[in-house]
Formats: C-alpha cells, structure tokens, sequence
C-alpha cells in the first residue's frame, strides 16, 4: 500500500534544492526534519525546541498547510515531505505519521542518505517491515525507532533479572494490559482510526506496539501463536477491540496475552514464573519477587513430602526512577550519529513486535495457530484484500474536548 503525498504548495519558501550534507568528525549538530506535527510530532518538536535534547537542532518540519504556519519558528517549511528530504536541510528525520506511510517515507529517507528514527511501530505489516530493513544499506546510517518503553527503568531492571539468570529458565508468562481504555467517541473523532485501510489494525496496532516490543525484548520470541480476537465487539470499528493471543517457544515455556480497549477499570499487570520464583510487575513501576529458596524443579524431585513446597521470600525490587523515556531515545539517537553511541532500539528490530502482532491477528482470521516465522506475504494479502473490500461505514465527528484530553493519548 502506498500514501499519497500532500501537494508542494508555492506559497512556502524553499530554497534550492541539493544534497543532504555529510557527516564528518566534526560536526556537532543534528540538524532534523520532522514530518507529521500531530500528538507526538509536537511533543518531540518541544522536547528539542526547549535544550532537552544536546547536540540536535529542528531545522524543518513537514505538514500540511493549514497546520504549518502556527507551528513555525524558523525552521524551513514543507508540505511535500520528498522536497524536505532532498531540500539539504536536515541530516536525519523524524517520521511521525500515520502507520502505512512509514514504510515509503522511511525508504525514501534512507536511500537519500539520511539518518532516520521513525515512531512505532515501524511498518504496518512484516513484508513492509522486511522492505524499508532491507533499504538501510548504508550502515553508517542511524536507523532507529522510537521504542521508550525500554529506557523504563522497571522493565530494564526486570531484563536484568532474566539475563542474569536470577530468576532461573522462565516457564510461564502471563501480561494482562487492558488499560487502553477507549470511548467510540475517540474513534469517531479521526477518520483513520478503526480501519483496515486506514490503521491495519486496532488495539494490536496502535495502543500495544511498546508491550509487544516489551515482551519480545524480554523473552524472545515464540515458536507459535494462537490468536482470539474480536472485532468492534466495544466500538464501532472494523478492527480488533478486545484481544486473548496464546504463545509457546520450543523449550516448552508457555504465554499469554491479553489486550482490550473495551474494558473498564483496566490493568497493566505482567506475571513471570519462574525456576526461582514468581516476578510481579504491576504499571509498568512496582517490581515484586516472591523468590524461591531453592530451584522449584530442584525442590519437586529432592522433597521426601508429598505436600511440601519451597521456602519462598518476598521481596520489592527497588527501581529509581522511570527513566527518560522519548527524550532519552532522541538523546541516544543524536549521540549515535554524532559519537557512534550504541542504540537502544534499533529500527531492525521492530519487525518483531509487528510480527507478533500480525501473527495473532492471522491466527485469528484462519482459526489456526502460526508459526513462527510467519508468512509475511499472506499477511499482507489479507490486509489489502481487508482493506480494499470493506464496505465498512464510519461516523467521523470534530473533536471537542480539549488539545490536552487527546494529548494523554500516543495515537
């Protein structure tokens, strides 16, 4: 699928176009371009506006015209985000769109040369996600993705517990994160919200790209998938509102799922079991261990009592603070390009979360279960064939309630 591209409007300045500049040892700046001013394009443009972020300078911003104008404060104009990346204005870009233009914007960014961090998740599906990778030829290139989630300081502490092997082999996960609460107000309010054509999907999509990077950055990802979704069973949408996905890897650990938009009063609890213990990690800030004295699988085959169990301690897992969040990802994508710094998330990476997204969104429309990897041409034919045959009919109103109520929103 493909975008079409605003038209370049003559009323805007733009000077001469030539080629980005290059980098060399001693440049001490970023100049960036942000395409789409909506939630997060502002708050990332204020973010570096206001010396949050050392080292990387707004040098243009991509909108359109009737957005632009209040939105300025000499940075060069654009309605035509092609004219921007090709302007030699910027050295890197921001992509912060709707889903399917990632993937050609993000492309055409970098086969021009530019360093590019796009916002989650990178593509709409897995052959878009494998097509704007496989553009990123050029290595000394940043290409990143706006992945925050991992600066929190919990779920860092929480990888921590599992790549040193204090909690033992991980047998059971079980991550409950239905606080995504949202009224059929909120998706008559944007005209792409709640479509195949138009989103590519729903809570999966939108609301659960950062849990799902979550749980493939802590535990890998599964062998297979089995999907239960319901679709505008809370809304009226087209896509998945309420979702229940059952994932199993090859050493016979076993997890589950569960997301809803649907489902009010909410919670965010994540469960590890564990040889060690049981992790509990409640909104994404409270860590509690109930650790075991011994190994349970050591305990069951050595226990001479039928009904004995481990000793077991509990324990709060202090966490400092919650980290630093989109401004740490934009602090450690400039220090990339300037300093050779390693990423925190790299944009190769977030092929995974969309798979496992799609993943259970396929089990769910064939009533079987997928394996891992999945088959990203099927996927994609459905989605299109989804997209192009809906006769779905939706209610779009103009928002009334305050910049500020949607501002609590990513999306």
């Amino acid at each position: 699928m493909t975008i079409p591209r605003q038209k370049w409007n003559p009323d805007f300045h733009l000077d001469p176009p030539n080629q980005p500049a290059s980098l060399h040892p001693t440049m001490e700046i970023v100049r960036l371009g942000i395409v789409g001013l909506g939630n997060m394009g502002k708050a990332h443009l204020n973010n570096i506006r206001t010396g949050k972020v050392p080292g990387m300078r707004v040098t243009a911003l991509c909108e359109s015209v009737g957005t632009l104008p209040a939105l300025l404060d000499g940075e060069h104009p654009f309605t035509d985000v092609s004219a921007m990346i090709h302007s030699g204005h910027i050295d890197a870009i921001l992509i912060c769109t709707p889903h399917f233009s990632h993937t050609t914007i993000g492309i055409e960014a970098l086969t021009a040369g530019l360093h590019v961090l796009v916002e989650k998740p990178i593509s709409v599906h897995k052959a878009d996600c494998e097509r704007l990778i496989a553009a990123h030829t050029n290595k000394e290139k940043v290409f990143a993705a706006m992945f925050n989630m991992r600066t929190n300081a919990t779920f860092k502490k929480v990888k921590d517990l599992i790549d040193s092997g204090e909690l033992g082999q991980v047998r059971r996960i079980h991550w409950e994160v239905t606080n995504w609460f949202r009224t059929n107000y909120y998706y008559a309010t944007g005209g792409w919200r709640g479509t195949w054509k138009g989103e590519g999907g729903g809570v999966l999509m939108n609301q659960c790209p950062h849990n799902l990077d979550l749980f493939q950055w802590l535990f890998g990802m599964p062998q297979k998938v089995r999907g239960f979704c319901q679709f505008g069973r809370f809304h009226e949408i087209e896509v998945e509102d309420d979702v229940t996905a059952v994932m199993q890897y090859d050493n016979g650990t076993t997890a589950t799922f569960v997301t809803s938009t649907g489902e009010a009063p909410g919670v965010n609890k994540l469960e590890i079991s564990a040889e060690n213990g049981r992790l509990t990690v409640v909104d994404g800030t409270t860590i509690h261990f109930q650790r075991n004295r011994q190994p349970m699988s050591e305990f069951c085959m050595t226990a001479e009592a039928a009904f004995a169990m481990p000793e077991s301690w509990s324990i709060q897992i202090p966490v400092d603070s919650t980290g630093g969040q989109h401004v740490e990802i934009l602090q450690n994508f400039t220090n990339a390009i300037l300093k050779g710094e390693k990423l925190l998330s790299p944009a190769a990476e977030g092929i995974h979360s969309v798979e496992l997204a799609n993943s259970i969104l396929l089990s769910a429309w064939t009533d079987a279960t997928i394996e891992l990897p999945m088959s990203a041409a099927e996927y994609e034919r459905i989605l299109i064939e989804k997209g192009e045959a809906s006769t779905f009919k939706k209610t779009v109103v103009k928002a009334k309630a305050s910049a500020d109520d949607f501002a609590k929103s990513f999306r």
